[in-house]
């Protein structure tokens, strides 16, 4: 497994740059946000310029990568949060060098955002944060159904001396204990990784896996498609979402817990079901994507982060 780069801490007063790498946000969920997010002390920097959607994103490919590249290199913003996922952040990979990349910066988002997570651990082995986004989670408030988990965010961008533990609010899948580095996000976008020069290697990993809005047949597909490409041989533990709006067709049909307790529930290491991560009605955590991380498989489910996801932010920055 590669080495980590950690971003530097955020805190009072860091200035947070908002992104629209994939789908257009709704302009009210995008001010309430950032209200948000201004509430906990940051200072918060919206569109530096005026995007005109183009059907289902949010710009033409040409801006979205220009203004992602701009924020992600840019010494004026601490850190970068997306405005929500929707669809088109993989439209930005093959045009980007991994040579722009060189200072990592805090980076957080989920759903779509998969896709640019998974290249920059793979290009340059950057930590970045699996939570809220400012039209989808922020904009709900903290600790607030449809919103944000206020103390694992804070935790997880502003802690650079210790790890700390996390109650996964899941069930056991199947029990027991493992350690290894926390890595993956939304199922689909995991998937549409292989193929690609920045497939994400799930080796010695804790793999996240949620998504929404599939039919248990779409999950098991996914799934299939993971395990004959290899991708769960060397997999230490499983964290597993909500799956929501993934029921059946019809009452009594195959479940989505059904489909992933069949696939997944013989491979003998610890598999936790329901945490409230990415797609989910409660509030979301916020998981650092790239630490080293213990996962205990029992009762509802604890995940150990055993080392901060952040460094010290230098005094004058």
């Amino acid at each position: 497994m590669k080495p980590s780069v950690k971003p530097p801490a955020l805190r009072t007063g860091s200035r947070i740059k908002i992104v629209s790498p994939a789908s257009p946000p709704n302009d009210v969920q995008l001010f309430r946000g950032c209200q948000e997010l201004v509430e906990l002390g940051y200072a918060v920097q919206g569109r530096t310029m005026e995007l005109e959607p183009d059907g289902y994103f949010a710009a033409s490919k040409q801006e979205r990568r220009f203004e992602l590249v701009e924020s992600l290199q840019s010494e004026q913003f601490d850190g970068v949060i997306c405005a929500r996922g929707g669809y088109g952040s993989n439209y930005l990979l093959d045009t980007v060098s991994p040579m722009l990349f060189q200072k990592p910066r805090i980076l957080c988002g989920y759903s779509d955002l998969t896709s640019l997570q998974i290249f920059l651990w793979q290009t340059h082995g950057w930590i970045t944060f699996y939570g809220p986004m400012a039209a989808a989670g922020f904009d709900a408030g903290a600790d607030q159904p449809g919103g944000y988990h206020r103390d694992s965010f804070l935790r997880a961008v502003t802690e650079t001396r210790t790890g700390w533990p996390l109650d996964l609010q899941g069930e056991m899948l199947a029990e027991g204990e493992a350690e290894g580095v926390l890595l993956g996000g939304c199922l689909t976008m995991v998937q549409t990784t292989l193929g690609t020069p920045w497939e994400l290697d799930t080796r010695g990993s804790i793999l996240l896996l949620e998504d929404r809005g599939m039919k248990p047949f779409q999950v098991d597909r996914a799934l299939m498609h993971l395990e004959q490409a290899g991708k769960f041989k060397e997999v230490r533990g499983i964290i597993l979402g909500e799956f929501p709006e993934c029921g059946p067709a019809e009452r009594g049909d195959v479940t989505v817990r059904d489909v992933l307790e069949r696939i997944l529930g013989g491979m003998e290491i610890p598999i936790v079901f329901g945490a409230p991560a990415g797609h989910t009605p409660r509030p979301m955590l916020t998981l650092p994507l790239g630490v080293r991380a213990r996962l205990h498989s029992i009762g509802a489910g604890r995940l150990e982060i055993l080392d901060p996801a952040c460094t010290e932010t230098p005094p004058s920055a």
